[in-house]
């Protein structure tokens, strides 16, 4: 066993060792916060032991405990995948092997699953010799385990050490293989499946032929699903490796078969793998088989499979053979396409959404008008945010294909009708999308068809959409800069002031806070601060006290000299004000710009407010005792 050292103890009285010493102690600690720490200074500890100590003490007594919480297994699994050099380099790496042998059986799958990657990456140190003598054998224990914990983690570790054994050990691998892909435990079939394509791609042609293709039959015919949707996706790797020829007769009946599942886990895995198969299998097969299977998964009536199969659409179109492409889209995608905008499941619609803007540089300008806007143009208007925000995302690819102006004449009108909706929610959609769109667009395009739309927003009848153009209106500037701010926006912003609606001049004043910084120093000074100044006149105490917040946000921005001459007076003017709420946001801003205050302090203010609400409070108690006094007749 490891024994620690007192601190004065050795020939040397090396008090530095005593630290590891606590550390080995906490090993054995009982409580598992100590442990875990020290197991994630395992390699510190191992170098205070040296190489040798380390393989004769150290890590027979780690395999020996190895019966432990499941966060410290799963550290020490870590740590061993790094501990090649502390036990003396490659010749003594095999030493590692029995604590994660041990640590690949326990019962906590996220423990096994890092022993194994440990134990891969381990395997590449180990020389060819050191691998059959050392590493095989481990395989083949884990393969022939009792519990099925240690035949799902051998799964794992075929494909590291197969292309460097002799041919012998090459022949039981493969035998052993076979044994788990008809194991009669489903965890270990399932490991075995999701490991095939990996094993597949280091055998030599003519194995996979023989038993590969056997395997990967067997387990695409299992009587578990979670069996049969690992099998689809080894079938991408099997397909890349063998020849055109035998594709049709080897795998194409078993994908045939996985496309038709009864499961629809099956074929939501078809769905989400189906660009790999077709790159895979090729452009003849493709137009044969692939074509078909695809057409019944976009009419799947399962939706998860469905919205898999409609997020696949653009790139399957893309990988489309050139000479037919344009022929088996419009007579056989297109009409599924059409069906799917309308889908019921907005999942469906969302992810259809997502990619059906990319069909039009596929398609072509013609056929982008005559069969793709309508659709794009039903989507724009649909009622889930979600599938508004992808084609309204991905505008910039009709706008390449089909020009600004064709666009501005079909989908335009459609983002103005929701503009102006009746349902402010609609227009706070629309808001939240337009610098978005504006993007998309450009400057030019945009001055001529949104402007006097984001304009009206800001004298909308709920405050959630003045508050979100207000917004909107700052990204615009970062957008578009500060000189288109100062032509067309700022100009537009200032004339509201003068508005007969109170609620329109505060906006002019939220919009200041907002455009202040993006605008700058000199727009903000020369043109914006005289129209705030004027507004602290103003007849309403919601604009007045208004008008002192936005002085003290757009203080930062301003120089010294105009904070001192022109804001300091306003705001010791309106701190003497006869509403309770304008002195008192004069004041506290006065401080918080640094330009002191008069007389009435902020405290005294919060206590006179305190005073009138206890009052209020006081009058309403006696209104209710009145009300609730029984009645006497």
């Amino acid at each position: 066993s490891v024994e620690k050292e007192a601190p004065g103890g050795g020939a040397d009285g090396d008090d530095s060792l005593y630290p590891i010493a606590v550390l080995i102690d906490e090993l054995r600690n009982e409580d598992v916060q100590l442990r875990l720490n020290s197991i994630k200074k395992l390699s510190t500890i191992a170098l205070a032991l040296g190489v040798e100590r380390t393989r004769t003490e150290l890590l027979p007594f780690l395999t020996d405990t190895i019966y432990d919480e499941d966060e410290v297994l799963l550290a020490l699994a870590e740590q061993l995948g790094n501990f090649t050099m502390l036990v003396g380099g490659p010749e003594y790496v095999h030493c590692l092997l029995p604590p994660l042998e041990s640590l690949a059986t326990v019962e906590e799958t996220v423990v096994r699953d890092k022993a194994v990657e440990s134990l891969r990456k381990i395997s590449q140190e180990h020389s060819p010799v050191d691998l059959e003598v050392h590493f095989e054998p481990l395989v083949k224990r884990l393969a022939s385990g009792d519990w099925f914990t240690s035949r799902t983690s051998a799964c794992g570790l075929f494909s590291v050490c197969y292309p460097r054994v002799s041919s012998t050990v090459k022949a039981e691998i493969r035998q052993h293989f076979r044994t788990l892909c008809s194991d009669d435990t489903p965890m270990v079939r399932r490991a075995a499946a999701s490991k095939l394509g990996e094993f597949a791609k280091v055998l030599e042609l003519d194995y996979v032929k023989s038993d590969i293709i056997s395997l990967f039959t067997a387990l695409a015919s299992d009587e578990q699903d979670s069996v049969r949707l690992l099998a689809v996706e080894a079938c991408v790797s099997i397909a890349t490796l063998l020849p055109q020829e035998d594709l049709e007769t080897l795998v194409m009946p078993t994908l045939r078969q996985a496309a038709e599942d009864k499961s629809w886990r099956v074929r939501y895995m078809v769905a989400d793998k189906f660009s790999e198969l077709q790159k895979a299998v090729g452009p003849e097969i493709t137009k044969n088989d692939l074509v078909p299977a695809f057409q019944n998964l976009l009419k799947d009536c399962e939706a998860e499979v469905r919205a898999a199969a409609a997020n696949k659409v653009k790139e399957f179109c893309e990988n489309l053979p050139e000479d037919s492409r344009e022929t088996i889209i419009m007579t056989h995608i297109l009409p599924c396409v059409k069906e799917l905008v309308s889908d019921t499941n907005q999942h469906v619609k969302s992810a259809l959404a997502s990619v059906i803007m990319g069909l039009s540089t596929i398609l072509g300008k013609d056929n982008t008008v005559e069969h793709l806007l309508p659709l794009f143009l039903a989507q724009l208007k649909d009622e889930c945010p979600e599938v508004r925000l992808n084609i309204i995302s991905n505008l910039d690819c009709v706008n390449e294909v089909i020009g600004i102006r064709q666009l501005s004449q079909s989908l335009l009108p459609a983002i103005v009708e929701l503009a102006e909706d009746a349902k402010w929610r609609v227009r706070l959609a629309i808001i939240e999308y337009m610098p978005l769109l504006a993007g998309q667009l450009g400057v030019e395009f945009f001055d001529e068809k949104l402007n006097t739309l984001c304009m009206a927003w800001l004298i909308d009848h709920v405050y959630a959409i003045r508050e979100a153009a207000t917004c909107n209106l700052m990204k615009l500037v970062e957008k578009f800069g500060a000189e288109w701010a100062q032509n067309t926006i700022v100009p537009k912003v200032l004339g509201m002031a003068n508005d007969p609606n109170y609620l329109h001049r505060m906006t002019t004043l939220f919009c200041i806070n907002s455009l202040s910084e993006a605008c700058g120093q000199e727009i903000t000074t020369k043109q914006m601060l005289p129209v705030v100044l004027k507004m602290s006149n103003d007849q309403v105490a919601n604009v007045r006290f208004n008008v002192a917040k936005s002085l003290q946000k757009i203080g930062p921005v301003l120089d010294s000299s105009a904070l001192q001459t022109e804001v300091k007076p306003v705001l010791e003017k309106l701190a003497t004000d006869t509403d309770m709420d304008v002195k008192y946001f004069a004041q506290e801003n006065s401080c918080l710009l640094d330009l002191g205050y008069p007389e009435e302090t902020t405290q005294d203010h919060i206590a006179n407010s305190f005073h009138n609400i206890f009052i209020d409070v006081q009058e309403q108690l006696v209104m209710y005792r009145e009300l609730t006094e029984p009645v006497c007749i």
